[in-house]
């Protein structure tokens, strides 16, 4: 019986190409590698990769949490060129982007796609005591 179990692993496709989301706020970052059409490879965060409360805001952390990121999306699906797409006003954008750089991954576009306020939104009306 033991001897007719196979492995039903589910097969791993290369996607040499990846689109590299970073949202970098100033409590956390989190990178997220997706294939062309969007589908999440695999993501890693400042929390996810061990650091707590302040420590997460910082660039150090998202550092860490992007080359973890690109080092499994390259390990496991062997990405080797990526597009950024960078969101947010957050310490680590920067840092993250070199990370995922220095993991030995080949970025061809970067882009800023922070949302900027047109007129914001209404006002609070005035305290009425």
């Amino acid at each position: 019986m033991a001897e007719e179990k196979k492995n039903k692993r589910k097969k791993v496709k290369k996607i040499p190409y990846a689109i590299v989301h970073i949202k970098a706020t100033f409590n956390n970052t989190i990178v997220s590698f997706t294939d062309l059409e969007g589908n999440l490879l695999c993501w890693s965060s400042a929390g996810a990769v061990g650091y707590k409360g302040t420590k997460k805001g910082t660039p150090f952390a998202a550092q860490r949490a992007a080359f973890t990121a690109a080092k499994k999306a390259k390990d496991t699906y062997g990405v080797e060129k990526c597009a950024i797409f960078v969101k947010g006003a957050g310490p680590g954008r920067e840092t993250a982007i070199r990370a995922v750089e220095n993991a030995g991954i080949k970025i061809v576009l970067l882009r800023d796609t922070t949302p900027v306020p047109h007129n914001g939104c209404r006002a609070p009306g005035r305290r009425r005591v």
